[in-house]
C-alpha cells in the first residue's frame, strides 16, 4: 500500500488485526499494536523518531502525529508514545509526546513535546497542551494552555475504555467490508 511507507531503513510495524484507512499515511519507524484503527486524513510519520501506539488505541480523522529528532543537546529527542485505549479525536496534533493509558484528547486539541499524560485523563476540545506540561491522572484538563478542572467522575472513567472498545467494534465493520 502507498499510504503505508518506510523511511529510509526504517519500515512500519502494523499488528495484523489494524485498521488502516487507505486515505491516511504511516511513514517510518511506526509501531501500531493490536486494534489500532487510523482514520482518513490521519498522518503518522515516524521518519526522524519513533511513534508507538498501544493496543485498542485509535487515531481519528484529520489527526497529524510526528516527533522531534535526535540531537547532541537531547540524545533520544521527543519520540511519540501513546498507550493503550487512547481516543484521540478529529484534528488533534500530538508531537513528541507521551500519553498514557484510558485517555481522552478532545477534538482539535494540540499537545507537544516532552508533555507527560498519565493514565485515566480526558483533555477536553481546542486545549493547548504547552511542551514538558505533565498532566496527572485522574482529572479533566480544558483550555489554551491546558487547566487542571476537576476530578473525573466515576462515569467519566468508565466511559474513557468504552470509547476505545467502540472504535475497535466500528473498525472490525470497515475491516469486514474490505
Amino acid at each position: 500500500m502507498k499510504n503505508i511507507r518506510p523511511y529510509l531503513e526504517h519500515h512500519p510495524d502494523i499488528h495484523r488485526s489494524c485498521y488502516i484507512d487507505p486515505m491516511s499515511v504511516v511513514i517510518g519507524d511506526v509501531q501500531l499494536a493490536e486494534h489500532v484503527s487510523v482514520w482518513p486524513f490521519a498522518v503518522i510519520r515516524g521518519d526522524v523518531n519513533s511513534i508507538q501506539i498501544g493496543k485498542n488505541s485509535n487515531v481519528q480523522d484529520h489527526y497529524m502525529l510526528h516527533v522531534s529528532h535526535k540531537n547532541a543537546a537531547k540524545p533520544n529527542g521527543s519520540p511519540l508514545i501513546i498507550g493503550e485505549d487512547v481516543t484521540i479525536g478529529h484534528h488533534v496534533t500530538l508531537h513528541g509526546c507521551t500519553i498514557g493509558n484510558r485517555v481522552l484528547v478532545g477534538i482539535n486539541s494540540v499537545i507537544l513535546d516532552d508533555v507527560i499524560i498519565e493514565d485515566d485523563v480526558m483533555i477536553g476540545a481546542g486545549s493547548l497542551v504547552p511542551p514538558r506540561k505533565h498532566l496527572e491522572s485522574g482529572y479533566l484538563y480544558v483550555g489554551s494552555p491546558v487547566q487542571k478542572i476537576r476530578p473525573l467522575t466515576e462515569k467519566e472513567k468508565e466511559f474513557l475504555p468504552y470509547s476505545a472498545r467502540h472504535y475497535v467494534k466500528v473498525a472490525n465493520n470497515y475491516i469486514k467490508q474490505d
